[in-house]
C-alpha cells in the first residue's frame, strides 16, 4: 500500500511538471545567477523601471489539467534567474480550447498550456 501511494504521488509530480526552454538572445555579459523569488514578473516592456538588456527568450509547457499559470510563471522565473536574469517580460499564454480539454480528459492525453516570455536584466539606476 504504502509503494502505491509512493508512487502516485511521484506520478503526480511528474505529470504536473512545467518545462521551460531558453535560448540566449542578447550580447550582455553573464552574470550570476539570480534567486528565483526576486526575479520580477512584468507585463509588458513600459512596465520595467529603466533600461535592461534581453538575455534568453522562455518557452513554457505544461498540461492545463494539473498546472496553473502561476506555475508557469514560476518555471519561467526560475529558469531567468538560472540565466543571471532579474525580470521577465510575459509575451504570450496560450491555453487549450474547451473542447481540447474535454477530448483530453475523454481520451486521457494532456492539453497543453503554452506561455512566452523573455528573460531580462534591469540594469541599474544611473546616479547623477
Amino acid at each position: 500500500m504504502k509503494k502505491m501511494l509512493l508512487f502516485l504521488v511521484g506520478l503526480c509530480l511528474l505529470i504536473s511538471c512545467v518545462s521551460t526552454s531558453a535560448v540566449k538572445i542578447g550580447t550582455g555579459p553573464e552574470r550570476p545567477a539570480v534567486p528565483w523569488n526576486k526575479v520580477a514578473v512584468y507585463r509588458s516592456a513600459d512596465q520595467v523601471p529603466g533600461k535592461y538588456e534581453e538575455v534568453a527568450l522562455l518557452v513554457s509547457t505544461a498540461d492545463a489539467t494539473w498546472t496553473a499559470e502561476a506555475d508557469m510563471w514560476t518555471s519561467m522565473q526560475k529558469k531567468a534567474g538560472k540565466m543571471g536574469a532579474n525580470a521577465i517580460i510575459l509575451d504570450a499564454t496560450s491555453e487549450p480550447k474547451a473542447g481540447t480539454k474535454v477530448l483530453a480528459e475523454f481520451l486521457g492525453v494532456s492539453a497543453d498550456r503554452k506561455g512566452k516570455a523573455i528573460a531580462i536584466f534591469v540594469l541599474p539606476e544611473e546616479k547623477k
